[in-house]
């Protein structure tokens, strides 16, 4: 496919980098002639197919470069998030794959080298900023001590080259033995941290999933996309990679800072500079994007935000959900709603580059007012949906067909069916799990056949979501049927290691159930010990009736929680931001008795979420998100 592209399109742009102060593009055919340098330069180390090589680094243009050279060898690429931190997170990927070698930036070698000596499979480090250079360490003090050999890709690229003139038909050989069912890729979903569970995607799987996005977006060979999101995220790998390349068009990564939030700050910049015909989006970016647009309204002034808002009004009443937009008495808001765009939301788009034609949303979904307000200044975010099992897109709202509030219509040469507990396909309208049929479904989970047998059956994808099909054929996706919690950026996590630790560890709680739905942190519902309690208000002479005893008691029950926070005596075993920063604390348990719990005692989150629906959502407000709340002080009260 990347060949085909660089016969059609050698000197189109195909990957934009902004290094120093400004942004320089590399074509088709130059970066076509990296990958095969530094595919020779792999097999110059060794690598053989069906070997891993793994990929920590923000987005750059090495970071194709790198990918592509490993596919070419036949080899596997294991990208990894670079917002991993705990050693024993990155240290599980990484030995579980087997990865030979690593590709790393030198944001991000530290982590790998501290692990380097205990992976006895691991025999190169490949680092893509040169050592010695903007006051890193030289390249003789990072290898002392360390057994792997470290390269630096510039040297590699040489050896690759040198290694093409003596025997270029090495890398050909290798490229002509892959076929469409050899693994391209390990993608680890984040899991419990004890086990995350490698997906492993071929070449055809990405092929497939390329060809049904392409075919419900238009990408023309002239488009360019920046390339907001993790490079390593599914979403962002297939539809804002190798889509872009399966079509001649470009894609530009973002000004890499020393830090994370550095680089998020160069957003703004980069896409004025870049002027991106599409972008791609997660809720937590689409709300900041919201938020810096209002805050520049309001800057201009009061009549400026009383306009604003007008428009706004005039816009969502003229637009409704997308598909039925103008229709009946409606249509006489069109001229209205047309001045408003020419004096107002044009100047916003000017902000974003004034290219930008439409989002497209995944990772998460996208609340149905954010996605109004977004159509209404004429930069659409269409709601698509997907999971990295499936590569990862299923369904998605276009420029031609959308309906607000849905995920859009199932991609072609994709089957789908909704399915109750049992299996059984339902009709249109019906709740149940989303169930899916194509090429993009995943091989399978690595190193795992217990949770592939259990996800793949019969040769259908069970998603764990639950949704229905509408009569128009649009997915309404309604949430997991499983257990795993989701941020407002997508990323998802199973609770279940959490909540046993916490239980485990701790004599004062007898259950946890911990939520996220799409949120900016995670709450808790908590089941205390009251034996436990009232032990600790007889040691230290408290009153529970006291407010300095209701105090004291729920400190206590937080430093619970902390310990498994930075500082605790339990920091690293689970990622923070999964832990509570909110939670409620009750004394009745979640039992068979009261439906919160079933017959082989494991708890039932959807029961348990309707039944507290309103307790967590008191959570997510500023006073319930204090653990001192007067709901938790009322609880200890009645200890008496």
């Amino acid at each position: 496919m990347f060949e085909e592209s660089v016969k059609k399109y050698p000197d189109n742009v195909l990957l934009w980098e902004k290094r120093q102060s400004e942004y320089k593009g590399s074509s088709y055919r130059e970066v076509y002639e990296r990958v095969v340098a530094l595919g020779a330069g792999f097999i110059g180390l060794g690598l053989e197919k069906g070997e891993r090589v793994a990929l920590i680094s923000e987005g750059r243009n090495d970071w194709v470069v790198g990918e592509l050279a490993v596919l070419f060898c036949g080899g596997i690429s294991v990208p990894l998030s670079v917002k991993i931190e705990e050693p024993a997170d990155l240290m599980f990927r990484l030995a579980h794959s087997g990865c030979r070698g690593i590709m790393v930036s030198g944001n991000h070698q530290h982590k790998v080298l501290a692990l380097a000596n205990d992976l006895p499979g691991l025999e190169f480090i490949l680092l893509f900023d040169q050592p010695g250079e903007d006051g890193r360490k030289p390249m003789e003090e990072l290898q002392e001590g360390i057994r792997p050999r470290l390269i630096g890709i510039e040297s590699l690229l040489e050896a690759g080259k040198d290694a093409l003139g003596r025997n270029p038909g090495a890398l050909e050989t290798l490229k002509e033995s892959l076929n469409p069912d050899d693994y391209a890729n390990i993608c680890y979903t984040s899991g419990t941290t004890a086990d995350p569970k490698g997906i492993i995607l071929t070449h055809r799987n990405y092929l497939s999933n390329m060809a049904q996005a392409s075919a419900i977006f238009e990408v023309p060979p002239y488009y360019t996309s920046l390339h907001i999101l993790p490079w390593d995220h599914s979403f962002a790998h297939t539809v804002g990679i190798y889509a872009l390349i399966y079509n001649g068009a470009s894609l530009a990564s973002l000004k890499t800072g020393r830090t994370l939030n550095e680089t998020v700050k160069n957003i703004p910049v980069c896409i004025r500079e870049v002027r991106p015909y599409f972008l791609l989006s997660v809720p937590a970016l689409a709300k900041n994007f919201r938020n810096n647009i209002e805050k520049g309204v309001r800057e201009k002034g009061k009549a400026a935000w009383v306009l604003f808002g007008a428009g706004l009004r005039t816009a969502y009443a003229y637009n409704r959900e997308g598909y039925n937009k103008g229709q009946g008495f409606r249509k006489i808001l069109k001229p209205l709603y047309t001045l408003f765009d020419l004096i107002l939301f044009k100047k916003i788009r000017a902000g974003f580059g004034g290219r930008l034609r439409f989002f497209v949303g995944g990772g998460a979904l996208l609340d149905l007012e954010l996605q109004r307000f977004f159509y209404a200044i004429g930069m659409p975010m269409y709601q698509g949906y997907g999971l990295t099992e499936a590569a990862p897109v299923i369904s998605s709202n276009t420029p031609d067909f959308h309906k607000l509030g849905s995920s859009g219509k199932v991609v072609p040469m994709l089957d789908l069916k909704i399915c109750d507990d049992d299996g059984t396909e339902l009709p249109i309208g019906r709740q149940g799990e989303i169930v899916v049929r194509g090429g993009n479904v995943m091989a399978g989970y690595w190193d795992n056949e217990r949770a592939t047998s259990e996800t793949i059956r019969g040769g259908w994808l069970y998603t764990g979501d639950l949704g229905y099909l509408d009569a128009d054929g649009y997915l309404y996706v309604l949430g997991r049927s499983k257990s795993l919690l989701i941020g407002g950026d997508g990323e998802k996590y199973s609770p279940e290691g959490i909540e046993e630790a916490m239980v485990e560890k701790s004599e004062f709680f007898d259950q946890v159930m911990l939520y996220n739905n799409q949120s900016p942190y995670t709450v808790a519902l908590i089941v205390v010990n009251r034996s436990a309690l009232r032990e600790f208000f007889r040691k230290n002479h408290l009153d529970p009736g006291s407010p300095m005893g209701q105090d004291a008691a729920i400190g206590k029950l937080v430093k619970e929680i902390n310990r498994f926070m930075p500082g605790g005596d339990f920091q690293g075993m689970f990622p923070p931001r999964w832990l509570p920063a909110g939670a409620l604390f009750l004394t009745e348990g979640f039992s068979e008795q009261n439906r919160l719990m079933n017959s082989t005692m494991k708890i039932v989150r959807p029961a348990i979420t309707a039944h507290y629906q309103e307790s967590l959502d008191y959570l997510f407000s500023p006073e319930g998100k204090d653990f001192f709340n007067p709901r938790n002080k009322a609880m200890i009260a009645g200890l008496e």
